[in-house]
């Protein structure tokens, strides 16, 4: 098979296993490929939070859109993004990703152990453990693997955007996005 067929496909379609907010089974899903210290991952989460907030103010079904995010590390650009990353899987392990996921975005200019260790203490987080799953590496795997369905959908640098498993190839605007996500979803928004 011709593997750049699919390079404006979702190779992995979402799943339980995902860090999603909203219903997998939602007729709008974006699935974001991002880092935490990447300055346009921040930028595109920014904007998707704009449009689920727009979505969510002017329809009254409010599980119609669901928000995917995915790890996408280029190692030799984002050297800080893996432990970054490996901080918001071990907050993810006691129920906080979202919140240790916005302070991550939120600080993109912080991710030293340090600070991780202070974002993880504001969020109330068990210390030890946090600072046992990111020494033992346990969460290593998980996000190689969303890496590597990154990779298999063609993506090779972050941020990537898929709307209802097709690529997002244009401008980072709110006007482009919401008619990009009205044309896939075949909704007037």
């Amino acid at each position: 098979m011709n593997q750049d067929s699919n390079f404006n496909q979702l190779f992995v379609p979402p799943s339980e296993r995902d860090r999603y907010q909203g219903m997998l089974n939602a007729p709008i899903v974006l699935v974001e490929y991002g880092n935490y210290q990447c300055l346009q991952s921040r930028e595109m989460h920014q904007l998707i939070q704009a449009i689920v907030q727009d979505f969510n103010s002017r329809l009254t079904e409010k599980n119609s859109i669901c928000v995917v995010f995915r790890y996408f590390i280029e190692h030799s650009i984002y050297p800080q993004a893996q432990k970054a990353a490996e901080a918001a899987e071990a907050a993810a392990a006691q129920g906080q990703f979202w919140q240790m996921h916005e302070m991550l975005l939120t600080h993109q200019e912080a991710l030293g152990n340090g600070y991780l260790v202070e974002y993880a203490n504001n969020l109330g987080l068990d210390i030890s453990q946090f600072l046992q799953d990111i020494f033992k590496q346990v969460h290593v795997d998980r996000i190689n693997q969303d890496i590597a369905s990154g990779q298999q959908s063609g993506v090779v640098t972050a941020p990537a955007l898929f709307i209802n498993g097709i690529r997002y190839r244009h401008r980072w605007n709110m006007e482009q996005l919401m008619a990009a996500i009205s044309t896939a979803t075949n909704e007037v928004l």
